[in-house]
């Protein structure tokens, strides 16, 4: 039992430096491939998540272009005009057919205040009717009508 013990301490100062560098070795390489593991793996969580941020965005522009597009002009009920009292409270002037009905709007309540007998044209209604297209050649000058 002895020979073997005071065998490995004779060997110790002459292995140990040469057993160390062997050892170290591939220890550096496996701390070197974990951290590029773990990098790849952070870099992968990285892509993954711009591409679902991405979609998500993707998907909203998608449904407000959708919805823009449906018909505006057989709408029955159009808003005229807003105008906010306070944080939580609005009149609105609301058209319903060929009349106007203003209608007081609070937290959880809407209560209509009064029925217009001449309807109400707001002042920039006639702005806002042309196309974007069709007035911006206008302010271009392109426009031959």
């Amino acid at each position: 039992m002895l020979r073997p013990f005071t065998a490995g301490l004779l060997l110790l100062p002459l292995g140990g430096v040469a057993a160390e560098s062997v050892t170290s070795v591939p220890a550096a390489t496996a701390a070197a491939q974990a951290g590029s593991g773990m990098a790849a793996q952070l870099g992968q969580l990285a892509v993954g998540l711009l591409l679902v941020v991405g979609l998500i965005f993707l998907l909203a522009w998608l449904l407000r272009r959708v919805q823009q597009l449906g018909p505006r002009g057989g709408q029955v009920i159009q808003l005229v005009a807003s105008q906010a009292l306070g944080p939580r409270d609005r009149l609105v002037l609301v058209q319903v057919g060929g009349e106007q009905i203003l209608l007081g709007i609070s937290a959880g309540r809407i209560t209509p205040l009064h029925v217009l007998k001449d309807p109400v044209q707001p002042a920039d209604a006639q702005a806002a009717s042309p196309e974007f297209a069709q007035r911006l050649m206008e302010l271009l000058g392109k426009d031959k009508h």
